[in-house]
């Protein structure tokens, strides 16, 4: 059951990585990211349940925290450049 689970796991994870590669925009590729990193999280904590190591699900945390913190800088800095090139500065006027 578990090991069905891991190799869904991966075909997702696949599916993600076009979503990043093929995206046609910035948005699609942060959050087809998020999600690959989101799917890694699971594969750690099916592959620690099977191979009888709970401290497997640690590490997932440890990624899932880091992930979250990556994905969120990112999406500042995209959002950053964005303003920067669309709103004009008070220097400017």
């Amino acid at each position: 059951m578990f090991a069905a689970a891991a190799i869904g796991i991966l075909v997702v994870m696949g599916l993600a990585l076009v979503r990043a590669f093929l995206g046609p925009t910035v948005c699609d590729r942060i959050l087809a990211v998020n999600m690959l990193g989101t799917k890694t999280v699971l594969l750690i904590a099916v592959l620690g349940f099977l191979g009888g190591r709970p401290d497997f699900l640690d590490i997932a945390i440890a990624y899932a925290l880091i992930n979250f913190i990556g994905v969120i800088a990112v999406l500042k800095f995209v959002e950053r450049i964005g303003d920067s090139r669309s709103s004009p500065r008070p220097e400017d006027f």
